[in-house]
């Protein structure tokens, strides 16, 4: 199941409060793909978050890249889950070429979610970016 689009997740937000925001990125980062144990490693894991988080990318046989994502937390799976509707399933190059944290600013992160929830995007956002370009 993929995940939905920044757009349709936008739409939702925007109608939502408070609480109901948190509950929209936990259900969000429930929708993730289960990402086997063995790949959460020193790795994959990302650096720089309050909570584990490790993303690990792998390609599709057209060449797009495709991440698998976990959290510790509920709310950080829904913070990285909510990064990866960004750029799931695209093509290395369209990754490398957008701006993810623009794409990001409507949610405005920083003042729903207290600053150590929010401390890791930037490291979360480097990662997907730096895989994109290297294989780009």
């Amino acid at each position: 199941m993929p995940l939905p689009s920044l757009a349709n997740l936008r739409d939702d937000y925007e109608l939502l409060e408070g609480e109901e925001r948190y509950r929209l990125l936990i259900d969000l980062g429930r929708e993730l793909e289960p990402m086997p144990d063995a790949l959460k490693t020193d790795a994959t894991r990302v650096r720089g978050c309050s909570a584990s988080v490790w993303v690990y990318p792998t390609r599709l046989e057209d060449g797009r890249l495709h991440f698998l994502a976990d959290s510790n937390a509920a709310i950080t799976k829904g913070i990285v889950a909510l990064v990866l509707s960004a750029v799931q399933d695209r093509s290395p190059g369209e990754i490398a070429a957008t701006d993810i944290a623009a794409e990001l600013a409507p949610f405005d992160l920083s003042r729903q979610l207290s600053s150590n929830r929010t401390q890791g995007i930037p490291n979360m956002i480097a990662l997907v970016q730096d895989t994109a370009q290297r294989l780009a």
